[in-house]
């Protein structure tokens, strides 16, 4: 499948994030797994039914099973992780980042890819769900481990694009 089923469910008044549709899948600052990992977690991590279902055609022979089952955890813990994150960082209250979570992570330590990978993908989940925090930490790893700016940069393009896709197409479908 290629990025065209992404493409079509964009409207003419969304040409620009159809254009830029194109322009990331042939990103290359990012390798193969990333990339099209990231298009997959951000898909998961908005939520718009046409658009997981047309990235999950899109990626389907781009990533194992593997990858493809990490690409969608992470959305699935940043999902938690983002909201309870956040909260501690907007709340006043200083006392609650020193409370232990309490929450299971386990999927964080060991996702089933490369651990620059997965963390990437949490970046970019973490830029849709606006936890800062989250963001920079996970940042913070992926600096550890040499990724580029512009790499990262590159992951947030996607969930940007992503983010804004889903919305067209759950709008659209409300229009329907």
């Amino acid at each position: 499948m290629s990025i065209d089923a992404l493409r079509d469910l964009m409207p003419s008044y969304a040409k620009d994030i159809s254009l830029n549709l194109s322009s990331l899948a042939n990103e290359t600052l990012l390798n193969d797994q990333q990339k099209w990992g990231t298009f997959l977690a951000c898909a998961h991590a908005v939520g718009s039914a046409p658009v997981i279902r047309a990235t999950e055609a899109l990626v389907a022979d781009k990533l194992s099973p593997e990858a493809a089952d990490a690409a969608r955890a992470a959305a699935a813990i940043m999902g938690m992780n983002n909201i309870y994150y956040r909260a501690l960082h907007l709340m006043k209250n200083s006392e609650y980042q020193t409370l232990p979570a309490r929450l299971r992570m386990n999927i964080i330590a060991n996702p089933g890819v490369e651990k620059l990978d997965f963390e990437l993908w949490s970046a970019a989940v973490s830029a849709i769900n606006g936890c800062g925090a989250c963001l920079d930490a996970h940042e913070g790893e992926l600096k550890k481990h040499g990724v580029a700016n512009t790499q990262v940069q590159a992951a947030l393009r996607i969930a940007s694009v992503i983010n804004a896709a889903s919305r067209v197409a759950s709008a659209e479908a409300a229009r329907a």
